[in-house]
């Protein structure tokens, strides 16, 4: 799973459009393929377990240093890790096909919980899938450097691909 923001501001070239993975999550999907509507999706997610893996654009190369100062930055301050130690997602409905589905849910990050929808599709024994999260909407305000003239857009995109694995 991993999590892709991108910047924005009039200082945006000094700073990286970055992928970060969430290393620590586990889920259980429940997929009745007859009755899509019968199927339904829980995920956790460590929040201190995200990881910087890639920094591009910017006008010089992220660093290890600058890595761990962005893995400080979002545990101390986008999302309080110390109070709220893990990401959470439960469905609340699921439609479509195996080629493309949808699954509406209630996402809880840093406390609060929203609705979210999730876009997927299932291909050669693998569930792909995305969905845009808008950090102001979970009550987290983008990061801003620069005096505001460097910041990351409200909305990231969350990503993951796992494999199917039937029930034992």
């Amino acid at each position: 799973m991993v999590v892709k923001t991108t910047r924005t501001g009039l200082g945006s070239k000094a700073g990286h459009d970055l992928t970060i993975e969430v290393t620590r999550w586990h889920g259980e999907a429940t997929v009745d393929l007859a009755d899509p509507a019968g199927s339904s999706v829980t995920v956790e997610a460590d929040a201190g377990s995200l990881e910087v893996r890639e920094g591009t654009g910017g006008v010089k190369p992220l660093t290890g240093s600058d890595r761990d100062q962005i893995k400080k930055i979002i545990r101390e301050k986008v999302l309080h890790t110390d109070r709220h130690p893990s990401i959470g997602f439960r469905s609340t409905r699921v439609e479509g096909t195996a080629e493309s589905f949808h699954i509406e849910g209630d996402l809880t990050i840093a406390g609060t919980t929203r609705p979210l929808v999730v876009q997927g599709y299932v291909a050669e024994g693998r569930v792909h899938g995305s969905a845009t999260v808008v950090q102001s909407r979970w009550g987290i305000r983008p990061y801003s450097a620069l005096l505001g003239a460097l910041k990351l857009n409200d909305e990231v995109e969350v990503r993951f691909e796992v494999a199917l694995e039937p029930e034992q």
